[in-house]
């Protein structure tokens, strides 16, 4: 995947919804140097990143950060984009210039608009030709996030390429009606499976495969999702924090899509990442010689309630 096309810059899109996975995903491929030497763009919906912590392994790496690049922070990222163009252009050695540039974006984009803003710009569209849109589906939440969330939907039609994560918590049964219901909805791009980035078998097709109905959805129906911050403090109680989160995602779960963090623990730096009510196991992250300004900040992606209430909720309950 280094070789240029007409001189131009090639661009992946990784896309998908809230914790399906992009950042696993991509951190696999960076480690087996998929992409060959490559520049990372990570955009995160919350103003406290986390995924640029995990991805190391990337040559170069830009984050952008508060916003989604296909919406409120389309200008940081065309910038990003022409800063990129402008510097490889400079560079009189061809060996040295970037050949590569990988967005992963945030859960909360959609990968059509994205394309459609280096479409339509006159110097990007002639320095910049997107090759792939690789779009990562969570086997386990999929059926509820087609069905209820248009956006979920949008990032799977404008896919090239669908990669299932989660096949092993699904049953045979659930996970070849959401390959029949995807073979809807994107017939064109192939479909394929993934554990932990590694490539896994996925069954053959059957004609008897049902897919899933799917109902009409109003894209602006309901509150929108937003993305809050909570600030853990220098020396957050671990243990009451995990005692608060457990309670507001039984109350709370069907509004919480996305729970995303580090926190400093006695174990080490914990990565914690809930979807829905389901939280995964957390990771130990290596210790940082310097402290890491995000740590101790979780993100809480959701509808429904405000970072005010988030705030009063955690607060009240430690004291």
């Amino acid at each position: 995947m280094t070789q240029a096309i007409d001189g131009r810059l090639r661009l992946t899109i990784i896309g998908g919804f809230l914790g399906s996975g992009k950042t696993t995903w991509l951190r696999h491929q960076l480690h087996e140097q998929t992409f060959g030497a490559v520049h990372v763009i990570v955009n995160e919906a919350a103003a406290a990143p986390v995924d640029d912590a995990l991805l190391s392994a990337a040559d170069r790496l830009t984050l952008l950060a508060g916003a989604c690049v296909c919406c409120a922070a389309q200008s940081d990222f065309q910038q990003v984009l022409l800063d990129l163009c402008d510097e490889r252009s400079g560079l009189a050695d061809a060996t040295l210039r970037v050949q590569n540039i990988v967005l992963e974006t945030s859960g909360l984009a959609d990968p059509a608009a994205i394309l459609s803003i280096i479409q339509t710009h006159p110097v990007l569209v002639r320095q910049i030709v997107v090759v792939e849109t690789v779009v990562i589906v969570d086997a386990v939440n999929a059926r509820s996030q087609i069905t209820q969330e248009a956006l979920c939907r949008q990032q799977i039609e404008a896919a090239d390429r669908l990669i299932l994560t989660k096949t092993d918590l699904a049953t045979p049964q659930d996970l070849a009606r959401l390959c029949a219901t995807l073979r809807v909805i994107a017939p064109a791009a192939t479909l394929s499976a993934a554990s932990f980035g590694s490539p896994l078998h996925l069954q053959d097709p059957s004609p008897t495969d049902e897919p899933f109905a799917l109902p009409q959805i109003l894209e602006h129906e309901g509150s929108p999702i937003n993305a809050c911050q909570l600030d853990l403090g220098d020396t957050p109680d671990w243990t009451a924090f995990t005692v608060w989160l457990s309670a507001l995602l039984h109350a709370r779960g069907d509004q919480i899509v996305r729970v995303k963090g580090v926190v400093a623990t006695p174990a080490g730096r914990l990565l914690l990442q809930t979807v829905r009510r389901a939280v995964q196991s957390p990771e130990i992250l290596p210790d940082r010689a310097t402290p890491v300004e995000s740590d101790n900040t979780i993100a809480v992606i959701g509808r429904g309630f405000t970072q005010d209430q988030l705030a009063a909720s955690f607060t009240h309950f430690c004291a």
